[in-house]
C-alpha cells in the first residue's frame, strides 16, 4: 500500500506540474490575467518545489531490502556520471537565461518565450550542439546516481521521474516547434534530444574519414 501511495503522489505531482505549463493552461491564463501573467513562471516554480518536498520526504522514509548499491569500482562509474551531469548543468547554464528560467525576467519585462536562451531564439552553439536538452539529460543521470543504495521505493521514483522527463521533453519540443517552426525542425534533424547519439555518430564518421585518408 505504501508503494501505491508513493506512485499516486508522484504521478499526481508530474501531472499537475506538466498541466500548469501546458499551452492550454498558459494561453488561458495569459488571456485572463493580462499583465499579472508575468508572475506566473515564478509562481509555478515555487508551487512545484514546495509540493515536491513532502513527496520526497515520504519516499525517503520507505526503506527495505537493498536492490542495488554503488560500491567498489562502481563508485568510480558513479563519480564519472555525477561529474558528467554537473558539467551538463554548468554548460547548460552558460547557454540558458537563468533569470528567465526562474521567472524574474518575465516579472521585470513582462515577456516570455519557450526557448531558454537569452534572446529567445534557438541557440545551437556550445553544449547545445551535442544535446538539445542538457539539463534534462543531467537530471536523468542524477536521478539514477544520486543515492548510495537503491530500494524498491527508489526504483519506483526513478522510473516515474525518468519517464516524466522524457514525456515532458517531447511536450516542450512541440511548443518550440510551434514557436520557431522550421528552424527548430532543422535543429532536431542535426542534434539529438537527450543522449547525443547523432553527435557521437558524426564524430565517429569524421574519425573514420581521417583514418581512410591516412
Amino acid at each position: 500500500m505504501k508503494y501505491i501511495i508513493l506512485i499516486i503522489l508522484w504521478c499526481t505531482w508530474c501531472t499537475v506540474h506538466s498541466g500548469m505549463i501546458s499551452l492550454t493552461i498558459t494561453n488561458y491564463l495569459r488571456d485572463r490575467l493580462g499583465r499579472k501573467y508575468r508572475f506566473y513562471r515564478l509562481f509555478y516554480n515555487v508551487i512545484s518545489l514546495t509540493t515536491m518536498i513532502p513527496i520526497i520526504l515520504y519516499g525517503a522514509n520507505l526503506t527495505g531490502q537493498v536492490l542495488f548499491r554503488w560500491d567498489g569500482f562502481l563508485l568510480i562509474v558513479k563519480l564519472i556520471l555525477v561529474i558528467t551531469a554537473l558539467l551538463l548543468f554548468i554548460l547548460g547554464a552558460i547557454k540558458y537565461d537563468i533569470v528567465h528560467f526562474f521567472g524574474i525576467r518575465q516579472i521585470k519585462y513582462g515577456s516570455s518565450h519557450s526557448a531558454l536562451s537569452k534572446t529567445g531564439a534557438i541557440d545551437t552553439s556550445g553544449i547545445l550542439r551535442i544535446t538539445r536538452h542538457p539539463w534534462y539529460l543531467a537530471a536523468i543521470i542524477f536521478i539514477w546516481t544520486g543515492y548510495r543504495e537503491m530500494y524498491v521505493s527508489t526504483l519506483i521514483v526513478n522510473m516515474i521521474l525518468t519517464v516524466y522527463i522524457m514525456i515532458g521533453t517531447v511536450l516542450e519540443e512541440r511548443k518550440l516547434i510551434i514557436e520557431h517552426g522550421d528552424n527548430y525542425r532543422d535543429y532536431i534533424a542535426r542534434v539529438s534530444m537527450l543522449f547525443p547519439f547523432k553527435w557521437i555518430v558524426f564524430k565517429l564518421s569524421l574519425d573514420s574519414k581521417k583514418y581512410m585518408h591516412m
